[in-house]
């Protein structure tokens, strides 16, 4: 005979009600209060999707994740992050690696902080920064710290720069660096 799970739980509800009942009322408020400059929420070894009507957009791993609350709140990965950029037939086009992120959820923009890299995988071109802002309403990403930006022949430094999120299209400002020019093109 099967017993209704809630009959299951009783021993263990019964006790959890029994042993927080011996509690002194000081030690249990003490239990609940929470540090208005702690994370709401931990989370380690993340691996997040992020769809739109069945597709995959987005996917990000981290060693940790805290979520704080607020009027603005906000995700941060203080250990590190690595996000996967899906194109339309779920290939990955681009990637975004840093040493530490905070994504804004009302804002939807996302920064990140030291060796931060964005690969074009398609392109085979990446981007190497120590600060990096992506405005996810905008589809853009930018810098601005000095950049360096390799290609298949070249290697670009510049003081800051701008791109769409899929890093195919960008702009470098006080741009330095050796390129490739066939005879033909002068």
């Amino acid at each position: 005979m099967r017993f209704p799970v809630f009959l299951h739980l009783a021993p263990v509800v019964f006790s959890l009600l029994f042993v927080s009942s011996c509690n002194k009322p000081e030690e249990t408020a003490n239990l609940i209060k929470h540090d208005k400059n702690s994370p709401e929420m931990s989370a380690k070894n993340i691996d997040v999707l992020f769809s739109d009507s069945g597709k995959i957009q987005a996917r990000i791993l981290s060693p940790l994740l805290n979520r704080y609350g607020g009027n603005d709140p906000y995700l941060e990965f203080p250990n590190g992050f690595k996000i996967f950029m899906y194109d339309s037939v779920q290939a990955i086009s681009s990637t975004i690696t840093g040493n530490r992120g905070i994504r804004k959820e009302v804002s939807r923009t996302m920064e990140a902080w030291g060796n931060v890299v964005v690969r074009n995988e398609k392109k085979n071109e990446q981007l190497n920064t120590e600060h990096l802002l992506w405005e996810e309403n905008k589809h853009k990403i930018s810098s601005d710290v000095k950049v360096k930006i390799t290609t298949q022949d070249k290697i670009l430094f510049g003081d800051s720069m701008e791109s769409n999120e899929s890093f195919t299209n960008y702009s470098i400002s006080n741009v330095t660096g050796q390129m490739t020019v066939k005879k033909d093109s002068l």
